[in-house]
């Protein structure tokens, strides 16, 4: 596997966090594996978070039910946004997010460009291989992030 998949749910995790979602990762490797429900969003938007309440409302998702405490983003404006680590296809991980914001706030960038997430989802060294083989995922090497 590698970073820049989909991975949707199947029935074994109805009733779960991640009943009907679409995960695209953003690492693998032999530390575990990260990435960000991309179909879910939070009910809030960017504004309505307090140190962000100066700015447009801009959509939030639920990214997954680690660290739910921290804002994580992909995008796919490394011309505009310095420091993200390329993922596939484009894609970053992350980087100056001072400068995202204010791109967003701007007008310059929109949510064709950068998805933000609440949390994130992660799994140990295997962990998600086992998952995969037990069913619980179907990867999807196409999708849409954006």
């Amino acid at each position: 596997m590698k970073p820049g998949i989909f991975l949707t749910s199947t029935s074994l995790l109805d009733d779960t966090f991640f009943e009907k979602s679409v995960i695209f990762i953003t690492e693998y490797n032999d530390k575990g594996a990260m990435g960000f429900v991309i179909n879910k969003r939070f009910p809030r938007r960017l504004n309505e978070l307090e140190e962000f309440k100066k700015g447009i409302p801009f959509p939030l998702y639920h990214g997954g039910p680690v660290d739910q405490e921290h804002l994580y983003f992909v995008h796919r404006r490394a011309d505009l946004i310095p420091g993200g680590t390329p993922v596939a296809d484009g894609i970053h991980l992350g980087g100056d997010f001072r400068e995202a914001l204010k791109y967003i706030n701007t007008g310059i960038l929109d949510k064709k460009d950068i998805k933000i997430f609440i949390g994130y989802c992660g799994w140990d060294d295997r962990e998600l291989d086992e998952e995969i083989a037990e069913g619980s995922w179907q990867v999807r090497e196409e999708g849409t992030l954006f």
